[in-house]
């Protein structure tokens, strides 16, 4: 995360910044839409409807925010040890893989509550154990974690491709592992809830585990030992070195809990939406939690808003792209790049300004 430039007051930094650099990024994306030829106060009106104007269309937004908020939460306790941690994709499809190793052999013996916490526990190792390396590496040989990060994510893609190819594959022309049983199934929503009509949305019982992260996020950063460390050694490595924070542990640690939670991502869609492990299941969520991160400001209850913000943009840009022919798959990606764009690589473009018209003027010495 860059280095913040001038005190703000906390609603300032955590509120009002996130807005302007939002409001920013959609004042461009109108001016793209106008650019076009199309309406922007139209496919506002659109994307709103889409997002949450029906049950079924709310359920999908809840269900891809559930899955950004695990991203954005593992992007986040990296952050806040200093690291900058970009294997989100590879460690979440590490993540599927261990839910598939519980799910495959005992769906048809456990029901869902069984397998949950096995799944569970799966997915945060595998992922945990994709983040270990490096991690170690970043801690005892000083590679860069960004650097390693990346080339872990595409080791995992292509060991997913040859898993579900050569490995888990069950006869199917489709590289995916065969369903994992309906008792498999994590509960949907549309089954447990009857006020809101969900329809076809796989919204399903992991949202529920996303809320027990977030808070989990919130009492281990701000309430416990190991997160003021964390914390310590984010802000300044060689200050928490002199207090006897070890720099190998602190690092280890954080990347091995980030890895776990971008991990538990996969609880989302493989054991609660497709009942079975498909290629490239985690579709770019991965990344999609560093923009998350930064927009929410490392902050659990700021991820879960981002996370709202991205659900909204995924589910009301399909309804877009569906009501306004105009206005393609693409252009939506677009739109999504300027909010990434804006929150991310730009997030402190308005703190100069603020920064001087929130300035307290400091007493004069007598």
């Amino acid at each position: 995360m860059s280095a913040p430039v001038g005190h703000l007051p906390r609603w300032v930094d955590y509120g009002l910044l996130p807005f302007l650099n939002l409001a920013a990024a959609f004042l461009v994306s109108g001016l793209v839409v106008l650019a076009i030829g199309e309406d922007p106060l139209q496919a506002v009106e659109i994307l709103l409807y889409g997002a949450f104007g029906y049950g079924e269309g709310f359920g999908f937004t809840l269900f891809y925010a559930t899955s950004f908020i695990f991203t954005g939460l593992a992007v986040a306790v990296a952050f806040h040890a200093g690291l900058f941690n970009i294997g989100g994709e590879g460690q979440a499809t590490l993540g599927g893989l261990g839910v598939a190793l519980v799910c495959l052999p005992l769906g048809a013996v456990l029901p869902w509550w069984g397998l949950l916490p096995l799944a569970v526990i799966a997915a945060g190792a595998f992922g945990a154990a994709w983040a270990f390396i490096p991690a170690w590496l970043q801690a005892r040989r000083g590679s860069h974690v960004v650097i390693t990060t990346i080339m872990f994510n595409f080791i995992a893609s292509a060991l997913m491709v040859y898993l579900l190819v050569d490995v888990l594959s069950y006869g199917s022309m489709q590289p995916e592992t065969r369903s994992f049983g309906d008792a498999a199934q994590l509960p949907l929503a549309r089954d447990w809830i009857s006020a809101i009509d969900f329809g076809q949305s796989p919204l399903n019982l992991s949202t529920v585990l996303a809320a027990v992260a977030v808070a989990g996020v919130w009492v281990l950063i701000w309430r416990t030992r190991l997160g003021f460390e964390i914390r310590t050694f984010g802000q300044s490595p060689s200050a928490a070195a002199y207090a006897g924070i070890s720099p190998v542990k602190i690092t280890l640690i954080a990347m091995m809990l980030s890895g776990a939670l971008a991990g538990l991502m996969a609880i989302n869609e493989v054991m609660g939406a497709s009942n079975r492990l498909i290629i490239g299941f985690v579709s770019g969520y991965g990344f999609v939690g560093i923009a998350v991160a930064l927009m929410g400001r490392g902050h659990p209850l700021g991820i879960v808003l981002a996370a709202l913000l991205f659900g909204v943009l995924y589910q009301g840009g399909a309804e877009i792209a569906f009501e306004i022919p105009g206005i393609t798959r693409d252009m939506i990606v677009v739109i999504q790049g300027l909010v990434i764009l804006f929150a991310g690589g730009l997030e402190h473009m308005f703190r100069p300004a603020l920064a001087r018209l929130f300035a307290r003027p400091r007493p004069q010495a007598a």
